[in-house]
């Protein structure tokens, strides 16, 4: 596989903020892109999760994907996120950014139907027949409801069609076991897509994280991925310790994980508060509750 850029370091899923309609604020989405992009990050996850990907439609995240292609001018790696559905709806949604040439593109499992696991091996063989571009597994089963078990993610790796994992599933045990193999080719990147898991992932040998929560604050994500290159692994503990502080935007809110991303960016001028769903953005008790996290963390 001819990978343009390596798949590693601090990867912001990058959120897309909106007006009240539900417009996209293209402003604050330069802005926020500028904050992390001069911060130093290595690469951006564009219209993932985070973003409310699957609430948009594709020439809306075109769009998106332009912008933040305008203000990185080349300095970053930029992933695609194609959360579509079904097998033809992911694939065609790739060919569409294939115009723009994304260094990579993302596709998660099949969702709304549970599926058993070999329609999950053929969903990605078909991806991966059908574009150039290095393609990235996303594991979220928490959101698509069909996970992907220890023996797939083997063969998926085996294979060598694919540049990497996303692993958002919180299952460490599958995450480390995988990771420990040494019968897996060593180009496939490892990448970790929870913020607890972070300082746990890089020490076990992950390529690089993916953060959500880190469009709120960059920092602790940046500092902690030094550590693990410089193999200081007391400062990699100290680093998560920060990350988790700041988690506690989410718990502060119930475990409403983009409402109060979206609302701290927002006090933080980088976005608006509003969801694509507009019913689930925090009310002003909520969004007061992520302020004081805030406060604590001196970042306001």
């Amino acid at each position: 596989m001819n990978q343009r850029k390596k798949l590693a370091g601090v990867i912001p899923a990058l959120i897309t903020p909106v007006q009240e309609n539900g417009d996209i604020d293209f402003h604050l989405l330069e802005k926020q892109v500028a904050y992390l992009s001069e911060a130093g990050v290595h690469g951006f996850f564009v219209n993932g999760s985070s973003a409310e990907g699957p609430y948009f439609t594709t020439r809306e995240k075109l769009e998106v994907f332009k912008a933040v292609q305008e203000v990185t001018q080349g300095k970053q790696f930029l992933c695609a996120a194609c959360l579509q559905p079904s097998t033809s709806l992911t694939i065609e949604e790739i060919h569409a950014f294939e115009v723009l040439e994304p260094d990579f593109v993302v596709a998660v499992t099949p969702y709304y139907f549970s599926v058993p696991q070999d329609v999950l091996i053929a969903h990605y063989t078909k991806i991966s027949r059908e574009t150039d571009i290095p393609v990235i597994v996303y594991n979220i089963p928490q959101c698509t409801h069909n996970p992907i078990v220890f023996e797939m993610l083997l063969a998926l790796v085996r294979s060598q069609k694919f540049a990497g994992i996303k692993d958002s599933s919180g299952d460490f045990v599958t995450f480390s076991r995988a990771i420990y193999r040494d019968d897996l080719p060593a180009e496939f990147a490892w990448i970790q897509g929870d913020d607890l898991l972070d300082g746990p992932s890089l020490f076990v040998g992950a390529d690089g994280i993916v953060t959500g929560l880190g469009n709120i604050w960059i920092d602790p994500y940046l500092k902690l991925y030094a550590a693990k290159e410089e193999k200081n692994f007391t400062q990699l503990n100290e680093y998560q310790k920060e990350i988790d502080t700041l988690y506690g935007i989410i718990q502060a809110v119930g475990g409403k994980i983009n409402p109060a991303i979206k609302a701290a960016a927002a006090l933080l001028g980088r976005s608006q508060q509003w969801m694509k769903q507009v019913e689930l953005t925090l009310n002003e008790h909520e969004i007061a509750q992520v302020k004081e996290v805030l406060i604590k963390l001196k970042l306001l």
